[in-house]
């Protein structure tokens, strides 16, 4: 313990500078849900959409994009991702987390009364320009409002080499 105190104690000013760089390049997070404002159904559509989740609660690095409803890679690592569902009965709400264009996980609700909610995460290793998104299935329906219903978040755990 005392030989990593001192350590720390002889860092210069500019090394202390260049770890924060470092690191700030490393802090990568976003959070956001569909709708800025008002609320209603998006959904049922003839295919697959990509979701725009335009109410943007956090973009710290700013590798998610609000008007496309895609996350880029900026660097390799390990990042956590979440999304989480909510509609309306009589019609599935389905929404796939995607990279590159492939189907990773679900979160499904579906029954025949009141409302229905679901969520569910990953952990994806990422490449960089690997991009991350969510796609509502065709068919399916959800619903949002001011109360941020619908929302999908990504973090970077930690970078890979």
């Amino acid at each position: 313990m005392n030989k990593k105190n001192e350590e720390i104690s002889n860092l210069t000013l500019s090394q202390v500078e260049e770890l924060r760089k470092e690191n700030r390049d490393r802090e990568i997070a976003f959070s956001a849900s569909l709708m800025e404002s008002g609320s209603g159904h998006i959904g049922p559509f003839t295919t697959d959409i990509t979701l725009t989740y335009r109410n943007v609660f956090t973009n710290i690095g700013n590798a998610y994009n609000p008007i496309t409803g895609v996350f880029t890679a900026p660097l390799k690592g390990a990042y956590m991702f979440r999304v989480s569902v909510y509609g309306g009965a009589g019609t599935a709400a389905s929404v796939f987390i995607v990279k590159n264009r492939e189907r990773v996980v679900v979160a499904h609700g579906d029954q025949t009364q009141g409302e229905l909610n679901s969520s569910n995460g990953v952990v994806l290793i990422l490449e960089v320009g690997d991009v991350v998104y969510v796609s509502l299935l065709s068919g399916r329906r959800i619903v949002d409002s001011h109360n941020n219903h619908n929302t999908f978040s990504g973090f970077l755990l930690f970078p890979l080499r």
